[in-house]
């Protein structure tokens, strides 16, 4: 169920106009060459959420977003469009229904060079249809 989820989330932010229009890339590692700004998927990882009548799992995602911008808020408008995109991924999926999706925590870092770098997880409770 966790890669099912990682297809289906950078699928669904991909597909947003909002985020196309602002971000060069949105994929499931950290592209190789693509220009800032980008998104994509850090890291994820699973543990057992099953219950008496279905297998189930417990999914931490993390998202990162890489951008440039000396201010502090230099990406607050497409952080907005990331969490509410992110809050409306659709609860049924081939495969599995998605019980709860949970923002847990955020990170921000300046890099050098103008860079910044958003950390965004998220814990998705998902049961196997």
């Amino acid at each position: 169920m966790e890669i099912a989820l990682r297809s289906a989330l950078t699928a669904w932010l991909a597909a947003d106009m909002t985020l196309a229009a602002n971000l060069n890339a949105v994929v499931e590692e950290a592209p190789s060459r693509t220009s800032l700004p980008w998104l994509a998927i850090a890291s994820s990882a699973s543990t057992d959420w099953s219950c008496k009548t279905a297998p189930g799992r417990e999914v931490r995602v993390a998202l990162e977003l890489h951008c440039r911008g000396d201010a502090p808020d230099a990406a607050a408008n497409l952080v907005t469009a990331i969490e509410a995109r992110v809050d409306s991924l659709p609860r049924v999926q081939p495969g599995f229904q998605i019980a709860s999706i949970q923002f847990l925590r955020a990170r921000a870092e300046q890099r050098g060079e103008s860079r910044r770098a958003i950390l965004l997880e998220y814990r998705f409770r998902l049961l196997a249809n």
